[in-house]
């Protein structure tokens, strides 16, 4: 049996069948934007699944297109949308996104049902995605929209900073170099624009999420510092106020997640939040093949009344 770390790249890898899709986007109030993908299903059902993607990726990962067609083919609407500066293009604010920014998937929500009426929405978040939807469940409570049906995380860092530690480590080098290259990419894209509110000296210097998150994620986006981001951004503190049927699943050989990541005792004091630990998967890389044991797993789970 291969191990995490084999089966985290195998899926970065992946070959997946072209899919077309129709483009949108999303205007602020606050002068920014969001751009969609749209995968429209091959029913004329008006069952919705919303995707969101994980750090420094967008809708046309390979987990995102994957789950896509999977729900696609399946008779499901799909919006798979991008992050602020996450799409094609640059977003316009010094601002982007960070993992509990929940208000831009609420923006998200939002229009999908004033525009489209969807009479049920499910909600499907890939790590740092999956962390927001999770956050997002929980924050609302029993105030959710009534048309949010159910919720499926799949490797979701639901305690930041374990999952930020376990990412520092050595054999964990590789993801955390790869993560730094676009994000160190981004901040000087951001410094060209914004030269006299964000200073990038030592920028190269920086080597874990410790270090970057407490120079620019946290007070970029008003936080006091890299502890104080994960501790308010982290899902496993709203867990138990999550009300619509909800599964997470995280993989006991991800080398993203350290132990603080398996919410055991959440799901265990709420009914509505179920969490399962399969021995293999890695992060995000459930399976091989055409269709991935994650997209059959979320469409049989979604599926339910």
């Amino acid at each position: 049996m291969i191990g995490g770390h084999a089966q985290t790249i195998h899926a970065a890898l992946r070959i997946l069948p072209a899919c077309r899709t129709r483009t949108g986007r999303i205007e602020l109030d606050d002068g920014d934007f969001l751009d969609l993908d749209w995968h429209d299903g091959d029913s004329d059902g008006d069952k919705l699944a919303i995707i969101c993607h994980g750090l420094e990726g967008s809708s046309n990962a390979n987990y995102a297109r994957g789950m896509a067609i999977a729900l696609s083919k399946r008779g499901w609407n799909v919006l798979a949308w991008n992050y602020r500066g996450c799409g094609n293009e640059p977003n316009r604010l010094i601002t982007s996104y960070h993992s509990g920014k929940t208000d831009d998937l609420d923006h998200v929500i939002r229009h999908v049902i004033a525009t489209r009426e969807p009479r049920r929405i499910d909600l499907i978040g890939f790590s740092l995605g999956g962390n927001l939807i999770l956050k997002y469940l929980g924050e609302r409570g029993d105030a959710v929209h009534s048309a949010i049906h159910r919720g499926v995380a799949f490797s979701a860092p639901c305690e930041l900073a374990c999952s930020s530690n376990e990412l520092s480590k050595w054999q964990n080098r590789i993801y955390m170099a790869r993560f730094l290259k676009s994000l160190r990419r981004k901040m000087k894209d951001k410094h060209r624009k914004f030269p006299d509110s964000l200073n990038v000296t030592g920028l190269s210097r920086i080597r874990n999420f410790a270090e970057f998150d407490g120079r620019f994620t946290a007070p970029i986006h008003g936080f006091q510092g890299a502890s104080d981001y994960w501790i308010r951004s982290s899902s496993r503190q709203f867990l138990e106020s999550i009300r619509v049927p909800t599964l997470l699943v995280n993989a006991a050989n991800d080398p993203f997640l350290g132990p603080n990541c398996y919410p055991f005792d959440e799901a265990r004091r709420n009914p509505a939040f179920h969490l399962e630990v399969p021995d293999q998967g890695g992060h995000v890389g459930f399976g091989c093949g055409v269709e991935y044991w994650s997209e059959k797993r979320a469409v049989e789970f979604l599926s339910m009344p």
